[in-house]
């Protein structure tokens, strides 16, 4: 567990930004090295009411959503992902990932963005920061870009992990709003993704990504506070997100914004060499709050990835029955950044200059890859 000394003594993080003409890049990268496309679920989805149902769980557990089948024999997911339920053999489901530190969103984001928690006023670079250190930039697009800004406060005056860190402005992440860079878009294309924010930001991640840029982040949201977001404490005030907007709002949003860009990955022949990944920060309470809301939990949540190598249509890991701890093959977050890095050519134990420890402290999850992906060509 971080003490609160931890946290005063980290300090705040500071990210310098700017926004480039999507116009002016190459529309399609001549690489065939993978890229990466990570969906941070800002606010941490419920395992129970999304991609790990219980529905012989007591009620108070279980939640309000029964679980439907996918094109996958075996695998369920919630019936709020109606779409994503015909794509199950395009992705992978890690069902027992978790964290021992402070249960708050900061950990979550730093462990699974840098692979270490910020001690000390010590910061770790972004995955795309140390991917755009190491291999550069392939075309006039930055190596790095966060759609469609930075994750501001959700709590805790500390750092997200999304900074080049001690790497420097250089390999900073540039911030892109999809405002401008989708007007040349056909209709029915920015309709398929949907006419919200994640859905264009979805889009214009797509197109980045043909534009040459090794790595994209796409925010959700940018905080938990007054708006609607996966953080379903049900509570008065700032945080008043609960599972009913689970149901009309959010996974909807989700549902068909992820759709579409796997689909679309797909269909121009890009799914290959971009790994999707869909993550919060982590999971929520097996048991319902008085509130009906459900409340933090690094306990255990699930994991979402597809495309770079990935073979879907698997499940790695299980939680308990009640959703509240792994049952097997646990995976402590700090692993999903090795098994980024793994799938862009990284090996974990890389050194940085100036940094004595390795980028990562844990293992991949080798057992998400065909048989493509293991190879002797990784760095490090």
């Amino acid at each position: 567990m971080l003490s609160r000394r931890d946290f005063l003594q980290t300090g705040s993080l500071s990210v310098g930004a700017m926004g480039l003409s999507l116009a002016s890049w190459t529309q399609a990268a001549l690489s065939r090295d993978t890229s990466c496309i990570l969906l941070m679920l800002v606010g941490g989805p419920s395992q129970l009411d999304t991609w790990d149902l219980k529905p012989n769980a007591p009620s108070h557990v279980r939640g309000p959503f029964r679980p439907i089948a996918t094109n996958v024999p075996g695998i369920q997911i919630s019936e709020c992902f109606p779409r994503m339920a015909k794509l199950a053999n395009h992705y992978a489901l890690v069902r027992s990932v978790y964290h021992d530190a402070a249960p708050i969103h900061e950990t979550g984001h730093q462990l699974l963005q840098t692979g270490h928690l910020s001690r000390f006023g010590k910061e770790y670079p972004n995955c795309g920061s140390v991917l755009s250190f190491l291999h550069g930039q392939r075309t006039l697009a930055p190596a790095f870009a966060i759609v469609p800004g930075p994750i501001n406060s959700t709590g805790v005056h500390i750092g997200h992990g999304q900074t080049a860190a001690f790497l420097g402005e250089p390999h900073a992440p540039r911030f892109l709003a999809p405002d401008r860079e989708l007007y040349h878009e056909p209709m029915h294309v920015r309709d398929r993704y949907g006419r919200h924010r994640f859905g264009e930001s979805c889009l214009l991640a797509r197109r980045l990504i043909e534009a040459g840029t090794r790595f994209v982040t796409v925010n959700m949201f940018d905080t938990v506070f007054n708006q609607v977001t996966w953080d379903c404490h049900a509570d008065q005030g700032s945080l008043a997100s609960d599972l009913l907007d689970y149901r009309e709002i959010l996974c909807p949003m989700f549902d068909q914004a992820y759709s579409a860009l796997l689909e679309d990955l797909h269909q121009r022949g890009r799914l290959t060499n971009t790994l999707v990944v869909a993550m919060g920060e982590f999971g929520r309470t097996p048991h319902l709050n008085p509130r009906g809301g459900r409340d933090h939990w690094p306990g255990v949540w699930s994991v979402v990835l597809a495309g770079g190598g990935i073979r879907g249509g698997q499940v790695i890991g299980s939680s308990d029955a009640l959703g509240g701890e792994p049952n097997n093959r646990p995976v402590r977050a700090e692993q999903l950044a090795a098994t980024i890095y793994y799938a862009l050519g990284i090996g974990p134990s890389t050194r940085l200059p100036g940094c004595e420890e390795p980028l990562v402290d844990a293992q991949p999850i080798t057992e998400l890859f065909g048989c493509s992906i293991l190879h002797d060509g990784l760095s490090g």
